[in-house]
């Protein structure tokens, strides 16, 4: 069985990855890059330079290391190399860190959509 959610930097809903699991139940992160509104986060992209990798990297990395299966989006062949290439830890301090991080509030022009406009 599977559980597909919105899951990324600052929408981890820790409660239900973890009933998920105990559950025997895959959970696959939809909008691991948080429909693009993570780039713009300054916090993030600091992190991501630390590890040396991409604000997308750093994103796709985190829902790995949750334990669930990351489903970025992109038409981008450049990208779909990029994402693939997360072969890095993102250590336990930092974890904690991008778990808790401020909640995206407006996803911009996907506000629109119910699963970003708060609606689902």
């Amino acid at each position: 069985m599977v559980n597909q959610i919105l899951l990324h930097i600052s929408n981890t809903p820790l409660d239900l990855v973890d009933y998920c699991k105990e559950q025997g139940i895959v959970v696959e992160a939809y909008s691991p890059i948080g429909h693009g509104e993570i780039l713009k986060k300054k916090e993030i992209q600091t992190m991501a330079d630390k590890y040396g990798v991409s604000v997308a990297q750093l994103c796709i990395r985190y829902t790995l290391q949750l334990g669930t299966i990351s489903l970025p989006k992109t038409a981008n062949p450049q990208h779909m190399k990029s994402n693939s290439d997360v072969d890095f830890m993102i250590s336990d301090e930092d974890m904690e860190t991008l778990k808790h991080f401020k909640h995206i509030e407006n996803y911009g022009e996907s506000s629109s959509f119910p699963v970003y406009g708060g609606k689902l």
